[in-house]
């Protein structure tokens, strides 16, 4: 599913252990879908092992299969495979050359990178279609983007705040790998735009997708400032019965506003 929401320059791969109700078959090549008898702590490099030696079992799992996910796309990237150790604020440390993502949530972990020549940056999020709690959604969503979340009549299957939720985090995860700052919610706004859902099969079983704009804001409190980040950027969400999932690429030159 995420390679669809990305260019051709980057090299994903994910892992679903619980498909959806209406998803496809797991396409050949970097995507797959993963048995519980899998161990992916077998593939871990011994930085990583040493990283979680006091990690519960759920902990390793996780962090073994989104490495797993990393070290196929560092493959289909043509790099040789590496450990990927969290930094100080829990971001990846890609190899030297190489920008990414990574993201995990209960039955599904993905990871897509890139050559640093091909993209500055590029963040993904994964988030189950389930609603949020309002209090979550309060914490987060500015004022203006609650009166947007109105339902969608092309999109009725999609829930839109928790797409909301996913969209912040792609583009946080996109913006600290350049900053390397905090990018705090009331810097940071959101628009999602939600085309009439398109027949992507002879059965015309609907394709929830669609594109959103950020932009970074002003505000209370330090506000981003950064010669090197964008301060607009522009992403695509995909959504099926159980899943969301938002991706989020900076080019090497970034449009201005109203382009």
């Amino acid at each position: 599913m995420i390679t669809a929401l990305l260019p051709p320059t980057v090299r994903a791969a994910e892992v679903r252990t619980t498909p959806g109700p209406n998803s496809s078959p797991s396409p050949p090549g970097p995507t797959h879908a993963a048995n519980h008898h899998e161990d992916p702590n077998t593939t871990l490099h011994p930085e990583e092992r040493a990283h979680l030696q006091h990690a519960v079992p759920k902990r390793r799992r996780q962090f073994a299969l989104t490495r797993s996910c990393a070290r196929r796309a560092l493959h289909a990237l043509g790099a040789p495979p590496a450990p990927i150790l969290p930094g100080p604020h829990g971001a990846p440390q890609w190899p030297v050359g190489i920008v990414g993502s990574m993201t995990h949530r209960q039955g599904y972990c993905a990871a897509a990178l890139a050559r640093g020549t091909d993209l500055l940056s590029l963040g993904i999020d994964a988030e189950p279609n389930e609603p949020l709690p309002p209090a979550v959604l309060n914490t987060f969503a500015l004022p203006a983007e609650r009166d947007s979340l109105r339902p969608c009549p092309h999109h009725s299957g999609v829930h839109h705040d928790r797409l909301l939720f996913s969209a912040k985090e792609s583009v946080y995860k996109a913006w600290f790998p350049l900053t390397h700052h905090p990018l705090r919610p009331q810097h940071l706004q959101i628009r999602l735009h939600c085309p009439p859902a398109m027949p992507t099969s002879p059965t015309g079983t609907p394709s929830h997708t669609g594109t959103f704009h950020a932009r970074i804001l002003p505000g209370p409190g330090p506000a981003p400032n950064s010669p090197v980040a964008p301060h607009f950027f522009t992403g695509r969400w995909l959504a099926d019965q159980s899943l969301i999932l938002t991706a989020v690429t900076v080019p090497h030159t970034t449009p201005s506003a109203g382009q």
